[in-house]
């Protein structure tokens, strides 16, 4: 697998029976054979069609079952063996902010605008930085046909108190109070802390789910509710859970969906079908041939496949062809002699190859990377100052990364690498997950950038659980890992996870964030200025403030920009997909892209 399986998809699961595998409509093998691919963006009946492929090219739909089925891969790896949201792995749809398809949130965020769009809450209010209002839409039910109450919502985050070992807990660091009054339900925001963006990136990432069930689950375990195992799925979504076994993922539609009056109709299609496959390879294949509708998985090269006459397509026609929403960060362990020095590791900045990142490793899927904690081109480019980062950061530059050595004091020795006070820069080993191979290609382009210039570096690949492990405990040199993508609290929280000071973990022991362990006087108040801002002007100023500590003290530096999920379809059978000329929707599968399933057309009708 890639780096594109981040953590969030990763991870066993306990084993559990499956449901029963009769009634399997649609499967993979019994696809029905998809139309050729035809000029124009024409379909079966030859009406110019939007949301085609990059090529302008669409099929002529399928005939059978699966005309009416959507083919979806890239979330599920492994067998399904558990859909308790709440577990340390469920499964695909169940697993946290990945789709909203079974379970639903409040509030669903928008990867391009940054706007938060309603959901279960009808609309929203933030109140300075002091509380959050939202008001519950009309005719709710689950897919039991009982209606859901502002009881069933209070209880989902109430759970973060009785298992203080739900993700969910963290909730209430920030809220001190969570009530209801009628159909509206009131957030007050801790008074210290005033985060309300933390707030709001849960309020739109946190499914809601049935009291009566997860009341009974927490009995069952003794308030474990993570432990809990079940191999159903009852949420409030346009989708029930049909059936799950070793080979796929079947998702009916649920025809008294609560949002067909609020969507102007039902979903297109009858069913959503997620195949299991072994690699990314097999997955690859069946797409190319129309067999997968859309996915999340990297594609080497996706372009190649509309230059021969395929209907594939991406949001963006051009490169980098998705949506920048994440940042792989180069991390510095910060407590090794030499990359203690700011000198040097501004220096390692400029020493970096990134548009060899970019086209090598990343297929020409990142844009131009900036001396800069906020990613640019989408929900967060209101809060980048582009000319500063332009202005006192840095680029490629080989020249110059060994005069900022040089300028601090370093010398080559005789082996060729730069040395001070009898401390050489290196060996270092550079480490990031084996197989996680647009990672594990961007590292082998940084360690010869760093020996180019007289940095002993080379590169290691770990298994996954080694790495974590390494980078959490500090026991590592050099390393290539995630930080926060483009969410609600972004890109403050980027910014904490990076180089917060709060609860520092000493060497040997478990940290969660500022794993490089960087340490400096002023973050923590720059921090909570930033989190505490009380309107958008104030706000900007705040990131504005980091972003220079930042670039002045480089206690870590992007590698390249890529997408939150790889949004890639084939018009072989659906056409009106969103695309950056047919924007109704984002390229996502969670939040505010569920709008899509909606609007699609089945070609040949």
């Amino acid at each position: 697998m890639t780096a594109q399986d981040s953590p969030r998809h990763l991870g066993g699961t306990s084993r559990r029976r499956f449901l029963a595998t009769t009634g399997a409509l649609g499967s993979v093998a019994a696809l029905a054979a998809c139309g050729g691919a035809t000029g124009g963006g024409s379909g079966g009946g030859g009406e110019e069609l939007v949301g085609v492929g990059n090529n302008g090219k669409a099929g002529s739909g399928r005939s059978g079952d699966g005309a009416d089925q959507l083919f979806i891969a890239g979330f599920q790896w492994s067998p399904p063996t558990n859909f308790n949201t709440f577990a340390g792995s469920p499964a695909w749809p169940a697993s946290g902010n990945v789709a909203q398809y079974i379970y639903e949130t409040l509030l669903r965020f928008h990867i391009v605008s940054g706007e938060l769009l309603p959901g279960l809450a009808a609309s929203h209010e933030v109140n300075g930085n002091e509380s959050i209002s939202l008001t519950l839409q009309d005719g709710i039910t689950w897919h039991d046909g009982s209606e859901l109450t502002v009881d069933d919502v209070l209880y989902t985050f109430e759970l973060g108190k009785i298992d203080p070992g739900l993700g969910i807990a963290s909730f209430w660091t920030e809220v001190d109070e969570m009530t209801a009054e009628g159909n509206t339900l009131n957030v007050a925001i801790n008074a210290e802390r005033k985060n309300v963006g933390a707030v709001l990136a849960t309020l739109a990432q946190q499914y809601i789910v049935p009291k009566a069930v997860f009341e009974k689950a927490a009995e069952e375990t003794g308030n474990k509710v993570a432990s809990w195992e079940t191999d159903e799925a009852m949420g409030t979504g346009p989708f029930t859970l049909e059936l799950a076994d070793q080979t796929q993922i079947i998702l009916a539609r649920h025809d008294d969906y609560w949002g067909k009056d609020f969507y102007g109709g039902l979903p297109a299609m009858s069913k959503i079908i997620h195949p299991i496959f072994k690699s990314n390879e097999d997955g690859n294949i069946k797409f190319q041939n129309g067999e997968l509708d859309v996915m999340q998985q990297f594609v080497p090269q996706i372009s190649k496949m509309w230059e021969a006459g395929k209907p594939v397509g991406t949001y963006l026609r051009e490169e980098p062809y998705f949506v920048p929403s994440s940042m792989p960060m180069f991390l510095m362990n910060t407590t090794k002699p030499g990359l203690d020095d700011p000198a040097v590791r501004k220096a390692l900045a400029y020493a970096v190859d990134y548009a060899s990142i970019a086209e090598t490793a990343m297929s020409g899927y990142s844009s131009q990377v900036l001396a800069s904690l906020v990613i640019p081109d989408g929900a967060e480019d209101q809060w980048l100052d582009r000319d500063k980062a332009e202005a006192d950061g840095w680029a490629f530059d080989a020249v110059k990364a060994a005069e900022l050595l040089e300028e601090a004091g370093y010398e080559k020795g005789s082996d060729g690498f730069y040395a001070k006070d009898g401390e050489k820069l290196g060996p270092w080993k550079l480490i990031t997950p084996q197989g996680w191979t647009d990672w594990n290609a961007a590292l082998e382009i940084v360690a010869k950038n760093f020996q180019d210039i007289g940095v002993d570096a080379t590169t290691n690949f770990p298994q996954e659980a080694q790495t974590t492990s390494a980078i959490q405990n500090g026991d590592f040199d050099m390393a290539c890992w995630y930080v926060a993508g483009t969410n609600p609290a972004a890109p403050w929280q980027r910014f904490s996870d990076v180089m917060s000071n709060v609860d520092m973990a000493p060497l040997g022991e478990t940290a969660y964030r500022n794993f490089s362990r960087w340490e400096n006087g002023e973050i923590n108040d720059l921090l909570e200025t930033a989190a505490a801002a009380p309107d958008d002007e104030s706000k900007k100023e705040a990131i504005a403030a980091l972003d220079d500590l930042y670039r002045s003290e480089v206690p870590a530096f992007p590698l390249m920009y890529r997408p939150d999920e790889f949004f890639e379809f084939n018009a072989s059978n659906w056409s009106n997909w969103p695309t950056e000329d047919n924007d109704y929707a984002p390229p996502m599968f969670r939040g505010a892209g569920n709008e899509w399933i909606f609007q699609l057309k089945k070609i040949g009708d």
